[in-house]
């Protein structure tokens, strides 16, 4: 007997539904889902959890964007039966091809679902919403706006860059008595005239109606600012936490533009002062000693001495200025950067300082790292020494990659 797909629609949501209940976490929503003909797309923040996928259940299978890759297992066969729009990690048209597809089926008169984003397009910890990318919001019409919370005595959904893996996360779920999620629909958001042409200062508005209705602020902070911030963090580049910043402020500097930074850390740093003050550091970079320079120093500074070890600091510029280079690249400036002597020779404490700040490790694994490069027990070793250590030991082949994205494998472990 033939069932028409649309009816099954309902059963799966209920049992999707009943599958959180069981799992011990309810679902509650609140508000009224627009249909489609009011709002063709549906805008979701904030994204913070896997968990989140019970927005589909929520509301009746709509379409949601999705990675392809991620469609190879059992609940990718399922998110299927949504008709996402998939998302070509490969392919360098892919973002446009995306915003096409959703401009076709959210302005469509055929009877497509509504098409769900998350605009923030990837896990924060909800303290605030970071930018809103514009591709949901090209196609100019209404969306409703849907706000998720978990309004748990503990915190065990939140997935980000940093912290528990999903199966942890998932385990410490299910041990709790009870879990809940709130899901709100928020009214319809009409753009005006000026926000139709402008899908940048729509997602702005939009983004500052939510976060009023969570209680939260908002932060101009985008996927692939958080992105490098836990890149630089793996790696242990100096001051990771504060790359964004960084990178503005040199863009105020004009320091991204004059590549100045790259030729200081080629050159090293042999018979040149590595500590400086706020004055000498403006006047090494070749900028004037303003408001700008100033809080760059103030990031670098180290509260003891009130210097800035200009080797931190360059070795930042770069992770910043060859953003598609391998790291092999910068870490050959890195060696002459730490290399007080200029000789090439790095000692062990020397490569302990150029490990923890560039290569991932702590300080254990870097001695250990070192003695198996150091065979013949020499007291030293040079770059090129390492690198033909490194290129046969997988745990360094993201060394190689040449769009700088590969993720080390080794864990730093706390000193």
């Amino acid at each position: 007997m033939f069932v028409h797909v649309e009816s099954l629609k309902p059963l799966i949501c209920f049992i999707g539904k009943m599958s959180y209940l069981a799992g011990g976490m309810a679902i509650s929503v609140r508000g009224r889902q627009a249909s489609r003909k009011e709002a063709p797309i549906l805008v979701v923040a904030p994204h913070s959890s896997f968990l989140d996928s019970c927005i589909v259940y929520a509301t009746m299978m709509s379409s949601v964007i999705v990675r392809k890759e991620s469609m190879d297992n059992y609940v990718g066969k399922l998110i299927n039966y949504t008709q996402p729009v998939y998302v070509w990690r490969d392919d360098p048209n892919s973002r446009q091809n995306t915003i096409k597809e959703i401009i076709e089926r959210a302005t469509s008169k055929e009877d497509w679902p509504q098409v769900l984003i998350f605009p923030e397009g990837t896990c924060t910890n909800r303290s605030c919403l970071i930018t809103f990318k514009p591709g949901g919001f090209y196609p100019g019409v209404p969306v409703q706006p849907v706000t998720i919370r978990y309004p748990n005595a503990k915190d065990t959904v939140t997935w980000t860059w940093e912290g528990p893996g999903a199966l942890k996360l998932l385990w410490l779920t299910l041990t709790q008595v009870h879990s809940s999620c709130e899901i709100e629909f928020l009214p319809v958001y009409y753009p005006s005239e000026e926000e139709k042409k402008d899908p940048k200062l729509y997602a702005r508005n939009v983004r500052d109606v939510m976060a009023k209705a969570l209680g939260i602020p908002v932060l101009d902070y985008t996927y692939d600012d958080c992105r490098l911030i836990a890149r630089a963090k793996q790696l242990g580049i100096p001051c990771a936490a504060y790359i964004r910043d960084i990178s503005e402020l040199r863009a105020q500097l004009g320091l991204d533009r004059s590549h100045l930074e790259v030729h200081l850390a080629a050159e090293g740093l042999q018979n040149k002062k590595r500590m400086v003050n706020k004055e000498e550091f403006a006047k090494r970079l070749g900028v004037p000693y303003d408001i700008h320079s100033q809080r760059l120093f103030d990031i670098f500074v180290n509260p003891t001495t009130g210097l800035v070890n200009f080797a931190d600091y360059l070795l930042c510029a770069m992770f910043l200025s060859l953003p598609h280079d391998p790291l092999s690249h910068i870490l050959s400036c890195t060696f002459r950067l730490y290399d007080e002597t200029g000789s090439g020779l790095v000692k062990c404490n020397t490569f302990e300082a150029i490990a923890t700040r560039v290569l991932g490790l702590c300080q254990e694994d870097a001695q250990s790292t070192f003695r198996q490069v150091d065979l013949d027990e020499k007291g030293y070793i040079t770059y090129d020494e390492f690198i033909k250590y490194a290129k046969d030991k997988n745990e360094f082949a993201f060394l190689f990659v040449s769009d700088n994205s590969f993720k080390p494998k080794t864990k730093q472990k706390s000193q």
